[in-house]
């Protein structure tokens, strides 16, 4: 990547604040850019590297005032974190849709059709009557079904598995790992106690601009018809389950080791931590956070909700919850003080009754 600063302010609607002509090649943190970087500054505590920074610019608040003189140049945004993440997209754009051009081995199915700069790594596989979009990137041991649709600007890291029927949206990116619908867990119990599996006929749908981390899994719906949804925007983390029937709304971000049951529907714009748990057929409102290893039981009908704990309860009231429990150990033992001094005054009292009976006899 190299741009002039007059271009990188121009994509992010910014204004140069220096030489708007020179050469920018590469990101960096503020603390490490060297000449020919671009960094940025948004958090007030990393100030201090600005006035002693090798980066050729830094991308800074509109209204932000130097205390010293700064020698790098200035890209004056509204939002400098925002605007460092734009980069980052581009830059990542540039370095993961290089690769073009067959592979092989590599196996493609009939009736399949591919768009325009598609790259198929060796031994990936692609089964029959699959359609897929333009600047499409697969990369080597990736699986994909039959009847599976792929839009435009698909990244799939190597050792994805899509089982057929799947549908991929456009701008979506799918890390190593990753297996999209498989089996839901459904299992009928038998007289004899053993299981009997439950075919699960339907599909997963991705809608676009989702990303979805390493290793997780999205299981397909149970009927034929329909589907597993995870809408427009959504990110995933590492390491997630989310099971048969399940929709995530868009924009929603879900960390690492977290699972979703069965038909349980996750708002828009929610925020799940790591570890969080959702027991079957919920809902859960718009803008619903869950901190980490949170527990849901229950549907979550109130938008805004910000929640902890298993059961899961309000944040404030789960910390005051909280400071009364760490003290159990103390309190605890100030009750056994107490009932002691209660039983000592009490044999005393019963003592001095028993000798004031002695005393008249």
């Amino acid at each position: 990547m190299e741009f002039t600063l007059n271009q990188i302010a121009g994509m992010l609607g910014g204004e140069v604040r220096g030489d708007g002509n020179q050469k920018i090649s590469m990101l960096a943190k503020i603390q490490d850019a060297k000449e020919g970087q671009i960094s940025f500054l948004a958090n007030p505590k990393y100030e201090q590297y600005i006035y002693s920074t090798h980066a050729s610019a830094v991308i800074v608040q509109k209204d932000f005032q130097p205390k010293k003189e700064i020698q790098s140049s200035l890209v004056l945004v509204e939002d400098p974190y925002s605007s460092f993440t734009v980069l980052l997209e581009e830059y990542h754009k540039m370095t993961s849709f290089q690769k073009t051009g067959i592979e092989q081995p590599s196996f493609i199915g009939e009736k399949t059709t591919t768009g325009k700069n598609i790259y198929r790594g060796a031994f990936s596989y692609i089964g029959t009557n699959v359609k897929i979009g333009d600047n499409v990137k697969i990369y080597p041991h990736v699986f994909v079904g039959d009847n599976v649709i792929i839009g435009n600007d698909v990244i799939l890291h190597s050792n994805v598995k899509l089982y057929a029927g799947t549908r991929i949206g456009n701008n979506c990116v799918i890390h190593s790992g990753t297996v999209i619908g498989s089996d839901g867990f459904g299992f009928a119990p038998q007289e004899d106690g053993t299981y009997k599996a439950i075919p699960q006929l339907g599909n997963v749908i991705i809608e676009d601009n989702v990303a979805i981390g390493a290793n997780t899994v999205i299981d397909c719906a149970t009927l034929f018809g329909d589907s597993t949804i995870i809408r427009k925007g959504v990110k995933l983390d590492n390491l997630i389950q989310i099971a048969h029937n399940v929709e995530v709304g868009k924009n929603t971000v879900i960390a690492a080791q977290a699972g979703i049951s069965g038909s349980s529907k996750v708002g828009e714009n929610c925020v799940i931590a790591g570890q969080v748990g959702i027991a079957g057929h919920l809902k859960l409102a718009n803008n619903t956070s869950l901190g980490a290893q949170a527990g849901i039981s229950k549907t979550i009908t109130k938008e805004g909700e910000r929640l902890i704990g298993y059961p899961a309860i309000d944040i404030k009231e789960y910390f005051r919850s909280y400071a009364v429990f760490k003290k159990l150990p103390e309190l605890n033992h100030r009750l056994r003080d107490l009932e002691k001094k209660i039983e000592n005054q009490a044999s005393e009292t019963i003592e001095t009754v028993d000798n004031g009976q002695n005393g008249q006899q």
